[in-house]
């Protein structure tokens, strides 16, 4: 069974913006770092558009639709960005 790409009207992907990272359109906010909110922080849809007022939410429901979406590649992308941060943190004595 094949699985349908949908439509995404509050995503965009452009390399000009977040080095090509999806985000929200208009908001530079990346997926990544809603589903980082989303599933590693459990925040709930509501509690983060309260952190980020200049969210709506159904851009966050759609971002989070595109993870689900997505899952591998981005859960991938923040496993990447953790070892970068524990390894410019080693460099730069952090944590130290």
């Amino acid at each position: 069974m094949q699985k349908a790409k949908l439509n995404r009207p509050y995503v965009e992907t452009d390399e000009k913006i977040c080095r090509g990272s999806p985000v929200i359109k208009g908001t530079g906010m990346r997926i990544v770092d809603i589903v980082v909110e989303y599933e590693y922080l459990g925040r709930t849809p509501d509690e983060i558009i309260n952190a980020h007022p200049y969210l709506k939410l159904e851009q966050v429901h759609d971002a989070i639709s595109h993870y689900y979406e997505n899952r591998k590649e981005i859960d991938e992308k923040i496993r990447s960005d953790k070892q970068f941060i524990r390894e410019i943190s080693k460099t730069q004595g952090a944590g130290s």
